[in-house]
């Protein structure tokens, strides 16, 4: 790759995805699209249950990116906790009219969260620039999906499935074993011969982890840093916040902004969120305490 240029500890102070090239040196705001009718937080808002609302999506894309997001994260599988899975076809059909919509309304960078290697090679060739997924492409055929595009792609960690994975959250050291599992992965993928401007990591708040857990593994996010990867943070309205401050889902927004911001302060690149705006400023007023540093 040359010489090693570092940002915060990253190898490369860009994320190349398909065509397009993202700065790292600020924090990236990724907005969250869900095309599910049970998505823990907006499940069903752009979706009826039969088919995806596209008039509606692209409004909600419209103004994600008018609010400044970077990123627009399309989903059509939930991965709540104890979420039923989706058959493949079922997601491509969700999914793939709402991508091929909005390229066809938006110039935005489409993020697809999704672990289907089908869907991955479908969205891709339609123009997806990134391959968010929860499993870190560990289904048969997703590394291939990846390594045949110039997609970037999000490795998190999850332990077991969304319908079961908080079931079981003991861990000798959880910091440890998501650093073990993404730095796995992230070789693996090297080997496979993607380059490392592509990878982000993500150590999966929420997925498989106790509220403890998640509050360790933000406090020592400057060691998964040391992979020299983009790190990406999904604390957006989490439960997390619930078990803290006792908040109902639709009071998170105060807790959701105070994680993003100790998200920033601890050196993650890419902030998944459901409120754009807000965490926006928050990404704004972090950037001008940092300037002043």
């Amino acid at each position: 790759m040359g010489d090693k240029m570092t940002t915060g500890g990253i190898d490369a102070p860009f994320l190349q995805a398909a065509d397009k090239t993202l700065s790292v040196s600020r924090p990236l705001v990724m907005g969250i699209l869900n095309i599910t009718p049970d998505s823990f937080s907006d499940g069903g808002q752009l979706h009826d249950g039969r088919q995806p609302r596209l008039d509606q999506i692209l409004k909600r894309a419209e103004s994600m990116l008018l609010d400044g997001a970077d990123i627009l994260d399309i989903g059509g599988e939930s991965t709540r906790p104890g979420a039923t899975p989706v058959g493949s076809q079922q997601e491509i059909d969700r999914v793939m009219p709402v991508l091929e919509h909005l390229g066809q309304h938006t110039d935005a960078c489409f993020s697809i969260d999704t672990s289907n290697p089908a869907l991955m090679r479908l969205a891709i060739e339609a123009g997806a620039h990134i391959i968010n997924d929860v499993r870190a492409l560990r289904r048969e055929g997703a590394v291939e999906a990846v390594v045949d595009s110039s997609a970037a792609v999000c490795l998190m960690h999850m332990r077991g499935e969304p319908g079961t994975m908080q079931d079981d959250t003991r861990y000798d050291s959880v910091e440890a074993a998501v650093y073990g599992f993404l730095k796995q992965q992230s070789e693996m993928l090297i080997a496979a011969g993607v380059d490392r401007c592509r990878i982000v990591l993500d150590p999966g708040f929420g997925f498989g982890k106790s509220p403890q857990q998640n509050m360790r593994l933000l406090a020592r996010m400057p060691k998964l840093l040391e992979l020299g990867f983009p790190v990406l943070a999904g604390l957006s309205r989490k439960s997390v916040i619930a078990a803290v401050t006792g908040r109902d889902i639709h009071e998170r927004l105060p807790g959701s902004i105070a994680l993003a911001t100790m998200a920033m302060e601890a050196g993650a690149k890419l902030l998944r969120v459901h409120d754009v705006a807000a965490t926006v400023d928050a990404v704004r007023l972090f950037e001008a305490m940092q300037r002043e540093k």
